[in-house]
């Protein structure tokens, strides 16, 4: 299968480059210097040259609290940049996975959001993802919205590296407890995305590691596994606390729980607990480090 990936030098982006080709697809990845995705032009252009079966849009704008204040900068890339992949690869009959994220929600329900759930963003990164979900289905007979959510990988800046470093130099943290999800290693999400890829099964899909947790309970299985599995010495001491605490620009989503229900029904495999993601990402983050 010929697979064009955007964002490929981004934390997911180069997880799913390896991953595809890993399984013997002809990849090209676009990072944001190769392929401008606001400009219409060139990435009709690009995309008609490679002539790809699969088009995996990981390029977002993804500075939560910034876009509060560049909003058009947000759009630009996450409604007008996803415009322009859909109709790239609409033109030469590739399918479309859009990557987009729990913060299309409010946050406020009791129970984990179902994939049909209405939609109510409360920032600008969530509303301009929305954006691009709602153009993606307009424009793209053949496409798969894949919500994700607290990504982490071995590449770039995540909650798992700052914990890890925080944790081994601060005599005290305080984390966030009232904020709960599903912690996603790219690894596994970009497993996932091999095997919906290679399917007809479009549409509108949940994809994070199974099970739930707050910010906080995620932090005491960050340095209880690096403790474990790294022999970190963690000398930080961990307090709950509550979102008041530590205001943001931007509102996050108290409850980012998502059920799969489309995962189950169209009889794809379900990603495994977030506990052994989280296990074997740090394995490969202590090798890497070694290396």
């Amino acid at each position: 299968m010929k697979v064009l990936v955007t964002g490929a030098s981004g934390q997911l982006g180069k997880d799913v480059v390896k991953v595809f080709q890993e399984q013997g697809h002809d990849v090209l990845g676009y990072d944001r210097e190769q392929l401008d995705i606001t400009d219409l032009q060139q990435t009709v252009k690009i995309v008609g040259q490679y002539q790809p079966d699969a088009v995996i849009h990981c390029a977002a704008y993804t500075a939560v609290d910034a876009a509060e204040s560049d909003i058009d900068g947000a759009y630009q890339v996450n409604a007008s940049g996803t415009r322009n992949m859909a109709l790239a690869a609409e033109k030469v009959g590739a399918k479309l996975v859009y990557i987009s994220t729990d913060y299309v929600f409010d946050g406020t329900a009791e129970q984990p959001y179902h994939e049909y759930d209405n939609t109510n963003p409360q920032s600008i990164y969530g509303k301009s993802k929305r954006a691009g979900e709602i153009l993606a289905q307009t424009l793209s007979s053949r496409y798969f919205i894949v919500r994700t959510s607290w990504v982490y990988g071995l590449h770039g800046n995540n909650f798992v590296k700052t914990m890890l470093k925080l944790g081994q130099e601060k005599p005290h943290l305080q984390v966030v407890n009232d904020q709960k999800g599903s912690p996603t290693y790219t690894v596994d999400l970009a497993r996932f995305l091999a095997e919906l890829v290679q399917t007809e099964k479009y549409g509108v899909y949940h994809a994070s590691n199974s099970g739930s947790c707050t910010w906080y309970e995620f932090t005491q299985a960050i340095f209880q596994d690096a403790a474990e599995l790294l022999g970190a010495k963690i000398t930080a001491k961990l307090d709950p606390c509550s979102t008041e605490q530590f205001p943001r620009p931007a509102a996050r989503p108290r409850n980012s729980v998502m059920e799969h229900i489309a995962i189950r029904t169209n009889g794809l495999n379900d990603l495994r607990n977030w506990r052994e993601g989280l296990r074997d990402f740090l394995k490969e983050y202590l090798e890497s480090s070694s290396r």
